[in-house]
């Protein structure tokens, strides 16, 4: 498993929609699988799950994403990239999981 936590500037939906946009177009096989928003007042919570085919792999990767807008307007950002393993007691290979969380890094 990999994961990013952060604290981002910015606009809320701006960075939700690059978000979005530029993990949907940064792989071939990527999808948005469900999504989440809940607002109360001023705070918003976004969550969205994606998921894509890892060729280093031969699996699929999850990649759930986070957005937190708090009552003094920080965004909080967290991301945990899971399944990218094939081992069945130990995880060997992560490295479809790291790529897919660097790839929110870039666009955060």
């Amino acid at each position: 498993m990999a994961k990013l936590e952060k604290t981002v500037s910015g606009n809320f939906d701006e960075i939700l929609k690059r978000i979005e946009k530029g993990i949907l177009e940064g792989s071939l096989t990527a999808s948005l699988e469900d999504s989440s928003d809940f607002s109360d007042g001023d705070i918003r919570c976004s969550v969205r799950v994606f998921e894509r085919y890892s060729a280093f792999g031969s699996n699929r990767v999850s990649l759930n994403v986070t957005l937190f807008l708090d009552s003094q307007g920080t965004i909080h950002l967290s991301a945990i990239a899971a399944g990218g393993s094939q081992a069945m007691v130990y995880k060997i290979n992560t490295y479809g999981e790291e790529t897919f969380l660097n790839k929110l890094k870039e666009l955060v």
